[in-house]
């Protein structure tokens, strides 16, 4: 499907979006068409007029597992989602292909407040909120990708923690591409108010075609006073999907914002989570492992942005490679001039199974 004006005004249309939303998928539109792919890491070889932007949803959003077609729900219940939901988990969003078809938390988060639900959904219910936070920490033309999430998204995680909120155990959402040729654009935002806490885990995954998927999303956290947000990943992509991520966080004084990143799948993974130590006493850290096997190409790490005095980071990357398989950290840390008496502790170790394999830093 050739990206173009109409099938960005058809999405838009079929949503029931506002008009600044429509003009925001058109000047990310004009930004995608205009930019190049990166100039850096594992080449991509994308034919964009080859990929579904867009798929209906085949019934509605539900709260129920049962409200959902069999073949569907028996695949996240192969997955152990359906599960862990019930056992481990306050809340749990559930995406198919375009569109976030299951989502539930239980009760005892409403009385406390808590926003969660699907991205779509809170733009039509607490528009003021979304319109605050959305796009302010990942601008649309940063890069080819965050323009094209910005064009077409579609479904995503919105959260927002009441100040003064603790959760005793996580929320989740799962992100299935299940359709051959597919594009999966969520768009995420986690706002943890003062003196709060939240613990947001997604898995990724998706069956094997014999042509290339796409998923580029992007994920807005904003940590606040005193408050912690740990955010845990596992994306075993199927190896025919470029994942190609966009993740920032901006931490405010005494705020910890946690990563933990996992990459066994995927074809060719680029994905660097962010975070801006905004605040005085700031921290962060960001824990990845990435096991690279044959026809993979895995190109991980984070970046850490020290603007207040006495922040302070910590980046460890694991990395394995086997089969011919290619696994790398990349990775950032500024220290400005301001943030004085700040410090950072970066850590990278590989292992390289055979002599096909390659791991650079």
């Amino acid at each position: 499907m050739k990206l173009t004006k109409e099938v960005v005004e058809k999405i838009s249309s079929i949503k029931g979006e506002p008009k600044w939303m429509l003009d925001f998928r058109l000047r990310s539109l004009d930004a995608f068409l205009k930019s190049n792919n990166p100039n850096f890491g594992p080449k991509l070889d994308i034919d964009y007029d080859n990929i579904t932007y867009y798929k209906e949803r085949e019934n509605n959003l539900t709260d129920n597992w049962n409200n959902i077609s069999c073949d569907v729900r028996n695949i996240f219940d192969d997955l152990g989602v359906i599960s862990a939901e019930a056992k481990y988990l306050d809340g749990m969003g559930a995406q198919y292909d375009s569109e976030v078809i299951y989502h539930n938390m239980n009760e005892e988060l409403k009385k406390k407040n808590v926003i969660f639900m699907d991205t779509d959904s809170a733009l039509r219910e607490y528009p003021e909120l979304f319109k605050k936070y959305f796009n302010t920490l990942v601008k649309y033309n940063e890069n080819k990708f965050t323009a094209l999430n910005g064009a077409v998204w579609s479904g995503g995680t919105f959260i927002y923690i009441p100040p003064n909120t603790e959760l005793d155990r996580p929320l989740q959402s799962y992100f299935r591409i299940n359709s051959k040729n597919m594009g999966q654009f969520e768009r995420t935002l986690i706002i943890v108010d003062d003196n709060s806490s939240v613990h947001y885990m997604e898995g990724c995954t998706a069956p094997t075609y014999t042509e290339d998927s796409l998923h580029a999303a992007v994920v807005e956290i904003f940590v606040g006073k005193n408050s912690k947000c740990r955010y845990s990943t596992v994306q075993n992509w199927s190896t025919d999907v470029y994942n190609l991520v966009t993740k920032r966080a901006s931490v405010e004084e005494n705020g910890l914002m946690e990563w933990i990143d996992g990459n066994v799948g995927s074809k060719t993974n680029m994905k660097y989570p962010a975070c801006i130590l905004k605040g005085d006493y700031a921290s962060a850290s960001s824990i990845s492992i990435a096991y690279a096997k044959e026809n993979q190409k895995l190109d991980a790490g984070a970046k850490m942005i020290h603007l207040g005095k006495n922040t302070k980071s910590t980046i460890i990357s694991k990395s394995i490679a086997s089969n011919g398989g290619e696994s790398n950290y990349r990775g950032l840390v500024k220290i400005s001039a301001n943030a004085t008496n700040s410090e950072s502790f970066v850590k990278c170790d590989t292992i390289i199974l055979d002599d096909q394999s390659k791991s650079d830093t």
